[in-house]
């Protein structure tokens, strides 16, 4: 083939790439040349609901809003368009169904969490799976001398452990261990399949999985220490529902053996080993709860891995308090802003101190950290409190971050959508055109690199 016929290939293909990053365009035209939006945003997601509830919400006040009628005008357009034949292949059930937005996460938050939650419209579904795989930065607050089955405060307590020698400097000293690559076991009560069921199913219905959990690596590429909190001084409280002792037994049963980061780490998990069997032989030895009540402490191994899935809910403790990581819409409907060093919790905690109820007398920590796709921030939270030779419960959780997406830069409120189109609709319509151009000029960087200086298409060579 001549140099003429190659250059003539490599100029076609450009002129099809350059067609495919514009199809977005004039496929995003209704028939009456009304721009239709789609693409990828993020909402800051409350406590105290599922990420699937937020879908809902969301759909709910994009439907009949000004904004998405050129999508449904679009929508309606492709389906009339159909062949006889396409027609009759749409499933029955699908074609009863009303209408919606089209919407899909990019990865769920627990009901408890609040923070970034990934929004994809329309075709922006398919962009989805990108963020599964990206960074994520998280705050969370972990509460020493208590483990439940969920390794959450929404859960039941399964264990307690000592806490009166855990210190900051101890923190500090094991936060070490968790940094860098290291081996995580995921949840038991995570959206994980085993032989085809999903691991939640197994802890709910309290059955065995019928094989060993295995660690993971996972990447936990920055984690500090931002606030340490003296037993006493803090909002946050251990669960008042106590796990049946059969609950106990299964938890210790399943999560035999912690997964629990690198060798280091596993020598204070054996050393945690050791404490409880002496607790064992010390049945009598009591302790004081959070409601000032004495009483024995369990003998139960720490869990390493009842924890929650990040799709799946216990029931809701509390409602959302409010946003304190973001402050409210600004007149010209830019996103939101947040305070870049909170002093209070990032988000509303699902176990915060009632007026009734005294101080919790252990101690607790706020940690932030910038991890890879699948670490369970409750895991972590579990593993350092057995790290410490005590136990640990997460009671709070905010994502701060989730690939190009950042609280306070580019995430409208939840709240938003009460306040109606004209508050949410300006900010959801910026963030999906800054997307969509965002993708038009990586799809020509990359169609401009595939081009050599001889005009040839990079890896042909001219003859």
């Amino acid at each position: 083939m001549g140099s003429r016929q190659l250059l003539f290939r490599s100029v076609k293909d450009i002129g099809k790439a350059a067609s495919r990053s514009t199809s977005h365009l004039s496929s995003a035209m209704t028939p009456g040349n009304r721009p239709v939006l789609e693409g990828v945003c993020a909402i800051n997601k409350p406590p105290s609901i599922t990420s699937a509830q937020v879908i809902r919400d969301v759909q709910r006040h994009f439907n009949p809003s000004t904004l998405f009628q050129p999508w449904f005008e679009r929508e309606h357009a492709k389906r009339e368009a159909e062949s006889h034949n396409q027609k009759q292949k749409r499933r029955s059930w699908k074609s009863k169904q009303k209408l919606q937005v089209k919407i899909g996460h990019g990865g769920t938050l627990d009901p408890m969490a609040t923070g970034v939650l990934i929004l994809g419209i329309g075709n922006g579904t398919k962009s989805l799976s990108r963020f599964l795989e990206c960074t994520k930065s998280y705050e969370t607050v972990l509460l020493f001398g208590a483990a439940t089955d969920s390794y959450d405060t929404d859960g039941k307590v399964v264990v307690r452990k000592p806490y009166e020698h855990v210190t900051k400097e101890e923190v500090e000293r094991a936060l070490g261990a968790f940094r860098g690559r290291i081996m995580q076991r995921p949840p038991i009560f995570s959206a994980l399949r085993v032989h085809g069921k999903r691991l939640y199913e197994y802890a709910r219905e309290g059955k065995d999985v019928p094989v060993e959990i295995q660690e993971r690596p996972v990447t936990v590429e920055e984690l500090s220490m931002v606030e340490w909190y003296d037993g006493g001084t803090h909002q946050w409280h251990w669960p008042e529902r106590e796990a049946a002792m059969e609950e106990k037994e299964l938890a210790d049963k399943i999560m035999h053996t912690p997964g629990v980061g690198n060798k280091k780490m596993k020598q204070n998990v054996e050393s945690c080993e050791e404490d409880g069997r002496d607790a064992k032989r010390r049945r009598t030895e009591t302790n004081v709860n959070a409601s000032g009540t004495e009483e024995n402490i369990s003998s139960v191994s720490s869990p390493a891995g009842l924890v929650k899935s990040e799709s799946e809910s216990m029931l809701p403790s509390v409602p959302f308090i409010g946003h304190s990581l973001a402050s409210n819409t600004q007149a010209n409907s830019t996103p939101p802003t947040i305070n870049a060093n909170p002093t209070s919790p990032p988000c509303s905690d699902s176990t915060m101190a009632a007026p009734s109820r005294p101080p919790c007398p252990a101690p607790a920590v706020r940690l932030r950290m910038t991890v890879t796709s699948g670490f369970y921030v409750r895991s972590l939270c579990n593993d350092l409190g057995i790290a410490l030779r005590s136990a640990g419960v997460m009671a709070s959780l905010v994502r701060t971050r989730q690939g190009e997406f950042e609280l306070g830069t580019n995430v409208f409120l939840y709240d938003d959508l009460m306040k109606g189109e004209a508050v949410w609709g300006p900010q959801v319509e910026s963030m999906l055109k800054s997307w969509n151009s965002k993708q038009g000029l990586n799809e020509e960087a990359d169609q401009a690199s595939m081009i050599g200086a001889d005009g040839n298409k990079v890896g042909v060579r001219a003859s």
